[in-house]
């Protein structure tokens, strides 16, 4: 599992690309917090609501179902620019050089192309979902208050699209270090070792001290 990798910018039109990107990250991780908060919130009410009042709230269920695309794939573009999601670093950690970012190149386009087809999929069952003319512009519901699906469904493919976006940079990120056999690329995580990600913590620390 790595940890925060380091993402070097400059002034070159893919750097620009990929901090435009970041801030789109960036506000997607904030909803996602967000949700997350709000989940926090309607258990209290819930739960508290159950053991004071004998009144449960009405529908907890299907705002768990509404709020779980924001927490599970808001964020996963933004984990992906930092290096943070879940990676094996056993043959990584390894490699070096031009070695390495075709290793990183081939993982990212196999992932890109499982991203399409999962866009492709997920758009198709948004649009089943969603009716002008039906109430609320849909044909679907939750179970007990009703709520109409389409909203969250919707979230998926915007969500997965972004994380196109972020792998389409890095591929670019990526094919220039292997084609010019650059030692620190632009708009790509670097790879750090344990040593490396521990004295980066520490440095952090002391300049938060």
């Amino acid at each position: 599992m790595a940890g925060a990798s380091p993402v070097l910018e400059d002034g070159s039109v893919l750097s620009r690309l990929d901090r435009g990107l970041l801030r789109v990250e960036r506000f997607f991780g904030l909803l996602a917090g967000l949700a997350i908060f709000s989940l926090m919130l309607l258990a209290v009410r819930s739960v508290g609501g159950r053991v004071t009042l004998n009144a449960p709230l009405l529908g907890y269920v299907d705002y768990i179902e509404q709020l779980m695309p924001l927490i599970a794939i808001l964020a996963v573009s933004f984990a992906q620019r930092d290096g943070t999601h879940i990676r094996m670093d056993l043959l990584v950690d390894h490699l070096r050089g031009r070695a390495l970012w075709l290793f990183e190149l081939i993982s990212v386009l196999l992932i890109l192309l499982l991203m399409v087809f999962l866009i492709w999929g997920s758009w198709a069952h948004f649009q089943r979902s969603f009716d002008f003319g039906a109430p609320l512009w849909s044909r679907d519901s939750t179970t007990d208050i009703a709520m109409p699906l389409w909203p969250a469904k919707l979230l998926v493919p915007v969500a997965f699209t972004v994380l196109a976006l972020r792998l389409l940079i890095q591929v670019v990120g990526y094919g220039r270090a292997l084609i010019l056999g650059l030692d620190a690329p632009v708009a790509v995580p670097l790879v750090m070792d344990a040593a490396a990600q521990a004295a980066a913590e520490a440095d952090s620390l002391m300049d938060e001290e």
